[in-house]
């Protein structure tokens, strides 16, 4: 308590200088927002899009949860045809009806089993075109584009095991 009396004057002239001093920088932060009134606004517009930009990236952008509900699923159905029993009974009307030669069955054979063209014309000691040539002739007459198409189509009929 003895400090304060003694120092009474200081006390009060340091308390109104502070104040002052906190006058002096409100008028001069008064200043600063009337003079560059344009800029602080648009910086300020310039901070919220931003922060706008950024929660909406993380909004649209973000990996999405993957639910498994059975109602929601899509559930894709495909024929497969898996190997029949041991004994394969050729279907010859099928066969005829499709209008394959020897060749070209015994070509869509090999085909099943997954060899490739090469690989093909060098187990039945011939070209690679007239492979080529034969698989043509398949995707023809079977009616298809691809190999998968040709051999799924083959066995349906019954022509291939």
């Amino acid at each position: 308590m003895q400090f304060l009396r003694k120092n009474k004057m200081l006390i009060i002239y340091a308390v109104s200088l502070a104040i002052l001093f906190l006058l002096l920088k409100l008028f001069e932060y008064k200043l600063l927002i009337i003079d560059h009134s344009f800029e602080i606004y648009a910086g300020t517009i310039a901070l919220l899009f931003t922060l706008l930009g950024i929660w909406l990236s993380r909004k649209l952008f973000s990996p999405k949860k993957i639910t498994t509900i059975i109602e929601k699923e899509k559930i894709v159905e495909k024929e497969v045809f898996i190997a029949g029993p041991q004994h394969f009974v050729l279907n010859q009307k099928a066969f005829e009806e499709t209008d394959l030669s020897a060749r070209e069955l015994e070509v869509l054979s090999l085909i099943a089993k997954g060899l490739s063209n090469q690989e093909i014309a060098s187990s039945l000691f011939v070209s690679v075109n007239t492979i080529k040539t034969h698989v043509t002739n398949l995707f023809y007459k079977l009616e298809v584009t691809r190999r998968t198409q040709a051999v799924e189509k083959a066995k349906k009929l019954s022509i291939i095991p």
